[in-house]
């Protein structure tokens, strides 16, 4: 019965936090709405058994990328009226992939209906006394440890591809050049002068 009550309970404020980020016209409040439908989606989780997704959406997700988005969106001075401006031109695109995500909530909410059996006979993962966290780091670290790797490499290739493509340096800043510094030699470093006495330098 508590469980239920939490079910609903998070499962309302995942839709309506959901619902507001598509519905309010402030992107800080947008940002804002996804934060809380993140943290009503980990509870979710958390009723399932998953308490390493859970984990994961508040430490990565919550965290670090929805913060960062919100901080992008406050200090940069985005025209979000131009980034309207082409709505109508997608529009028709955004109508087919919503009218197709309708046709398939419609046969996943009718098959409770039609064929209740599905339901009742879908496979129950086996009991263990490893939890969860612990079996998803012995798949990851002993089957998958290559595939693991190899993803985390092409991140980090990602990561220094989007650095070089979006640094770009001041042409009237004067910077540090290591390579001019050690190869100078003593004349072009010391420059000797004779100054006749009482006259000084001008």
């Amino acid at each position: 019965m508590l469980s239920a009550l939490f079910f609903y309970l998070f499962a309302i404020m995942c839709v309506g936090a959901a619902f507001m980020v598509i519905a309010t016209k402030n992107p800080v409040h947008a940002v804002l709405f996804l934060i809380l439908a993140f943290f009503n989606a980990a509870g979710l989780f958390v009723l399932l058994g998953a308490e390493f997704l859970a984990m994961i959406l508040i430490v990565v997700y919550v965290g670090a990328v929805l913060v960062l988005f919100l901080f992008v969106v406050m200090m940069l001075d985005v025209d979000f009226a131009e980034l309207r401006a082409g709505f109508l031109k997608y529009l028709p695109v955004g109508a087919l992939v919503g009218l197709l995500l309708l046709v398939e909530l419609i046969f996943v909410v009718g098959a409770w209906v039609t064929a209740p059996m599905l339901v009742s006979d879908a496979p129950t993962p086996n009991m263990s006394t490893v939890n969860n966290t612990q079996a998803l780091g012995e798949i990851l670290y002993t089957r998958y440890v290559y595939l693991f790797e190899s993803a985390a490499l092409i991140l980090l290739v990602a990561m220094i591809g989007t650095i070089v493509l979006t640094l770009h340096h001041k042409r009237d800043v004067r910077r540090q050049s290591i390579a001019a510094q050690v190869g100078r030699t003593r004349d072009a470093a010391v420059e000797v002068v004779e100054v006749e006495t009482g006259k000084g330098l001008k």
